[in-house]
C-alpha cells in the first residue's frame, strides 16, 4: 500500500508525530507501508528549512526511498522558503524553494496531485 502524508497541523506534530513515531520507522524500514510523498502547510514548512536536523534526516530518507517533498507554495513564500518566479500557461503563480533542503518542491494542491497521480496512491492521510 502506497500513502502520502499532509502535515497541516500547527504544534508538535512535526516533532512528535512525524520526528518520533514516522520518520524513525522509515529509517528502521518497519512503517508498513510506502510513503509516496510529504506534503507541509503553515509552520510545518520550517522543517525542510535548510539545516533543520529533523529535515536531514527527512531528506536522507526521502532521497533513498524516493519520497516526494513538497511545501505548499503560499505557505512556504510568508514564512521565507519560497518566491514567486512568474505564472504558468493558465495564469497560477509559480514558485521556486528558497533556503530549503535540495530536491525539495513547492506547490500547491493541484501539483501535489499531479507528481502523485501516476504513482498509485492509495491513501492521502492528514496529520
Amino acid at each position: 500500500m502506497k500513502v502520502a502524508y499532509v502535515f497541516s497541523t500547527a504544534g508538535q506534530t512535526i516533532d512528535y508525530v512525524l520526528g518520533e513515531m514516522i520518520l524513525p520507522q522509515l529509517e528502521a524500514d518497519c512503517h508498513g507501508v510506502d510513503v509516496a510523498g510529504m506534503f507541509f502547510l503553515h509552520d510545518n514548512a520550517f522543517v525542510l528549512r535548510e539545516g533543520d536536523p529533523l529535515g536531514e534526516r527527512l531528506v536522507d530518507v526521502a532521497d533513498e526511498k524516493e519520497i516526494l517533498l513538497m511545501l505548499c507554495d503560499r505557505c512556504a513564500e510568508k514564512r521565507g522558503l519560497a518566491e514567486q518566479v512568474g505564472t504558468d500557461d493558465s495564469g497560477r503563480e509559480r514558485y521556486e524553494p528558497r533556503n530549503t533542503f535540495e530536491d525539495v518542491t513547492v506547490g500547491c494542491f493541484p501539483d501535489l496531485y499531479g507528481a502523485l497521480g501516476g504513482i498509485g496512491v492509495d491513501h492521502i492521510v492528514t496529520l
